[in-house]
């Protein structure tokens, strides 16, 4: 699970104006334990705001039942009650992300994981009660046991699932947002529809221009967690982006941070100087992944991998002084200041 102050403000949440059409179309809602919101620029024919809406809420209820572990008859909190080993055929969706959530861990070495819940539940940012208390080495390796990737079996070819390990559960909350944001994506360009900005609890893709014939324009906020304010604008042009940062969801315990982004290797809280990155992508189900497999990492180790597989990255960076901020070429064409 990947519980994550989301960094992304929208500099787009402005009153409606006038272009040369129609007033900008502004779509809101509640999904995934957060909302959504969805900004059009029609195009010179008249759109449905209300078919639009009806048809997104559809998108967003088959993601839920496919994919959310609060709702207890979802297809993979199904998987994740049985504790069997036999193969489960689940839909297309469902197997589209879990297959590719492996192949970020994959290429990450395990620092993006969607079976770390249960590590991430025992340090107290999980869905059960709230716990302040240091969990002891042997428990952390107990509960460690029962996750990691590579305990899940996909068969492509039947698009089937299975577990080598019946107690491994699964918990996509790192990467459905930005699946569910493709998707939309995918359903407004059948429509037709050029000029668009789709966000879902700050994973985003932009589409097109603005109100204001430019690209839609994103805010990263500084990292300080007691007041918000923008470190750079980004530029959106048809591209996704996602953030992940750690410096708001955390507790203190005899003087030692401890954050609630979890390794997945280690079974503890991530402790490095990385607090907040950044990623573009033309895939906000991939953005979404890489970030929290970036903030685990580490900077030295994200920017050499964002390097190797042609990603843009920026980062935050804890130093002495404050905070200093690295991004590598290809995020450099995006910022607009």
């Amino acid at each position: 699970m990947r519980i994550v102050f989301l960094i992304a403000i929208l500099l787009t949440s402005l009153p409606a104006c006038r272009n040369s059409n129609q007033d900008l179309v502004t779509i809101n809602g509640l999904t995934m334990g957060t909302s959504y919101s969805i900004k059009i620029i029609p195009n010179k024919n008249e759109i449905n705001k209300k078919s639009i809406q009806t048809n997104i809420e559809v998108i967003l209820d088959d993601i839920n039942q496919a994919m959310s572990t609060y709702i207890n008859t979802s297809e993979v909190s199904l998987f994740n009650q049985s504790r069997e080993s036999d193969w489960q055929t689940i839909s297309e969706d469902l197997y589209q992300v879990i297959h590719h959530g492996y192949q970020v861990s994959s290429i990450s070495n395990g620092a993006f994981d969607i079976t770390v819940g249960p590590l991430v539940n025992l340090w107290g940012f999980g869905p059960d009660p709230y716990t302040r208390e240091i969990p002891p080495d042997s428990i952390i390796q107990s509960v460690k046991a029962h996750t990691g990737y590579e305990k899940l079996v996909l068969d492509d070819t039947t698009q089937r699932i299975s577990k080598s390990d019946p107690s491994v559960t699964i918990d996509l909350s790192g990467i459905a947002k930005g699946f569910a944001v493709d998707k939309i994506a995918l359903h407004l360009d059948g429509l037709g529809i050029a000029n668009y900005l789709v966000e879902i609890g700050g994973e985003l893709i932009g589409k097109g221009i603005n109100a204001k014939k430019q690209a839609w324009q994103i805010g990263i906020e500084q990292a300080t967690p007691l007041e918000r304010s923008v470190q750079r604008i980004v530029s959106l042009e048809n591209i996704a982006m996602a953030t992940s940062g750690d410096y708001r969801n955390y507790f203190e315990k005899d003087g030692v941070r401890y954050s609630h982004t979890i390794d997945p290797v280690s079974g503890k809280p991530i402790n490095h100087t990385l607090a907040a990155v950044t990623v573009l992508h033309s895939s906000a189900m991939h953005a979404d992944a890489l970030a929290t497999a970036f903030l685990v990492s580490g900077p030295e180790k994200s920017l050499a991998l964002a390097n190797q597989i042609s990603v843009a990255l920026y980062m935050i960076i804890k130093t002495d002084s404050g905070f200093e901020e690295r991004y590598n070429d290809r995020f450099k064409p995006y910022l607009a200041n």
